[in-house]
């Protein structure tokens, strides 16, 4: 009990009868019913009625006080009347008859109401978040975070790893995305980072025997906003574990995971083990790494069956190094003129130069290339796709990285029109065996494909005798309904093997030095095998929330200006701040 309150507003019930208690919260709604005035009082738990009487004394200031201002209330808690009872609030069998009542924060005119909830414009949301975190929604979400946020704990530290915290202030590394700098007084014209992950810092702590490491690390990318992105900052349960191969992090992340999404959702949850995909099945089946499983749909690889027809539009692009990959769908057939002519649309906006379809019909088969092919050339592609009478396939003819492209958005689109998508589940999969390197057009050479710091699969060897775009790595995604969690890998943590796949990555010895020191200098004074993974706790929380974006699991996001409204973030500072930075704004930077 304090003097605010002896209950919270989500506790009192028929059990509190004839109890005199006190209660503080927000004026949520009010209600004048002949002369008796019921005000709903909100906190962070919960709602109860309170009843003001004509004879309290204060019912008319009560009903000029504006909604959401400050209250606490002193009174007797009475049973409502049957036919008032409201069994959605927890107090729903009660009320508290008001004898005592003070104003503790008066609120003015608001810039949008609380209740009822309504949609408002996002610039306004964010400028004044610390409201917009009053809605029952929003503010769910975010209980709802710090809840996921000590289940993680828990798990993690039941299972033996140890709560490590990294730098913040860190070195840059001319790996991944851009870096934050903060500017050094002490050190003129020197820069810190703030890190993009604490990759090397969790390596470096496997190097110095803990073991089994995690954190729910703070990240730091200077990146654009997508809807499954923030801008600036972001979470991550970061793992990193010694000894152990690649199956057995898999088995980590597979119960913290689906402990997390039974206990959170009561959707169904994909049971451990997790599909392992390989990123090259993935590529043809999905069109994407990050395939959502819930849709039926797959892409098959038509190009050896095109490679032997007449089909010469096809043929020459398949001559030329391109792909036919076709999709199968059920009951084309019925299907209007207009969805094709639409789906075309589609196709075209992605860069395709057309979209060829085929339908089996019940007396014939049609469609934009049916009379290229033979009847018997018809039926081998019916049995290839397996298919039957009404159903089709739609054909994308391009570049191979082109026509998966194409062919994966295409498979989304139609699992979208159609209806496919399976409902209330959460399907997991793992994507597996990654490519180590590829090629970049634009610089003309061989880049790292995804972590530079991961095991080559067989090592030094396959390094200096492999062709690099066949070396594959022990890199892996975790990847739920079309979103990617987290991706991970075994480390290389052998000096010489990191110097060769650095080298094969256009870095010289001297660079990798530079840039990497401390990693390098530690491998060489005894580092165990180890590996990790990072699973972002921003888009597990966006998943069980079901929110199509992650600003709405955060509680004070940026816009997608990289902007924060309410603190007005970023902005200029002080000429005598500048200064001690040993720093000076250059104006017109850009057209020099």
């Amino acid at each position: 009990m304090t003097i605010y309150r002896t209950h919270k507003c989500d506790e009192l019930s028929i059990q509190d009868i004839g109890k005199n208690v006190t209660l503080s919260g927000w004026l949520h709604n009010k209600r004048d019913h002949g002369g008796i005035l019921f005000i709903d009082l909100r906190d962070n738990y919960g709602i109860t009625q309170v009843v003001i009487q004509p004879d309290s004394g204060f019912l008319e200031e009560i009903s000029h006080l504006r909604k959401e201002s400050v209250l606490k209330v002193e009174g007797v808690v009475s049973k409502r009347s049957d036919d008032t009872v409201n069994m959605k609030l927890a107090t729903g069998e009660i009320e508290v008859i008001a004898k005592v009542y003070e104003i503790l924060g008066k609120c003015d005119d608001l810039p949008f109401p609380i209740f009822p909830e309504e949609e408002d414009p996002e610039e306004t949301r964010l400028k004044y978040r610390y409201l917009d975190l009053r809605k029952s929604k929003v503010h769910e979400n975010i209980l709802l975070r710090s809840k996921v946020i000590y289940k993680i704990r828990t798990m993690m530290t039941e299972m033996g790893f140890h709560e490590i915290q990294t730098p913040i202030l860190t070195a840059s590394s001319p790996e991944g995305a851009r870096d934050y700098l903060v500017p050094s007084r002490l050190h003129p014209g020197q820069f810190y980072a703030l890190p993009q992950a604490p990759q090397q810092y969790k390596q470096l702590l496997m190097v110095a025997g803990f073991d089994r490491y995690f954190q729910i690390a703070p990240c730091f990318r200077d990146e654009d906003a997508r809807a499954t992105r923030s801008p600036g900052e972001f979470y991550q349960l970061d793992i990193e574990m010694s000894f152990v191969t690649q199956e057995e992090i898999f088995e980590v992340i597979e119960k913290v995971l689906t402990s997390i999404f039974d206990e959170f959702s009561n959707k169904k949850v994909t049971k451990a083990p997790f599909p392992r995909i390989k990123y090259k099945e993935a590529m043809i089946k999905y069109g994407t790494d990050k395939p959502d499983l819930r849709n039926p749909l797959e892409i098959k690889d038509l190009t050896d069956f095109f490679r032997e027809t007449e089909f010469q539009i096809f043929k020459k692009v398949i001559n030329n190094g391109g792909v036919v990959r076709g999709i199968a769908v059920k009951s084309l057939y019925t299907k209007p003129k207009n969805f094709f002519d639409r789906l075309l649309e589609f196709a075209q906006s992605l860069g395709s130069r057309g979209l060829a379809y085929l339908i089996w019909e019940p007396e014939q088969v049609k469609g934009p290339i049916a009379k290229v092919l033979s009847a018997g050339k018809l039926e081998e592609l019916r049995t290839l796709c397996g298919i039957g009478t009404e159903d089709g396939v739609f054909f994308i003819c391009n570049e191979e990285a082109e026509a998966a492209r194409i062919a994966g958005e295409i498979r989304i689109r139609l699992g979208q029109d159609l209806d496919l998508l399976e409902r209330d589940v959460y399907k997991f999969c793992w994507i597996i065996d990654y490519p180590m390197y590829e090629y970049d057009s634009e610089k003309k050479g061989i880049i790292f494909s995804h972590n530079p710091f991961s095991m080559p699969q067989g090592g030094l060897k396959a390094l200096e005798s492999g062709d690099p775009l066949d070396i594959l790595a022990y890199q892996y995604d975790i990847v739920c309904n079309g979103i990617e969690l987290s991706s991970g890998a075994i480390r290389n943590h052998d000096p010489e093997i990191m110097y060769k796949a650095f080298d094969l990555g256009g870095y010289t010895r001297e660079e990798v030095d530079g840039e990497f020191g401390a990693m390098i200098e530690a491998f060489k004074l005894g580092a165990p095998p180890h590996g990790g993974i990072a699973p972002g706790i921003d888009r597990i929380l966006m998943l069980l929330t079901d929110e199509a974006n992650i600003r709405e699991v955060i509680a004070f996001p940026m816009n997608q200006k990289a902007q924060e409204p309410m603190m007005n973030s970023p902005r200029k500072v002080s000429k005598k701040q500048l200064k001690e930075l040993h720093i000076r704004i250059v104006e017109g930077l850009d057209s020099l």
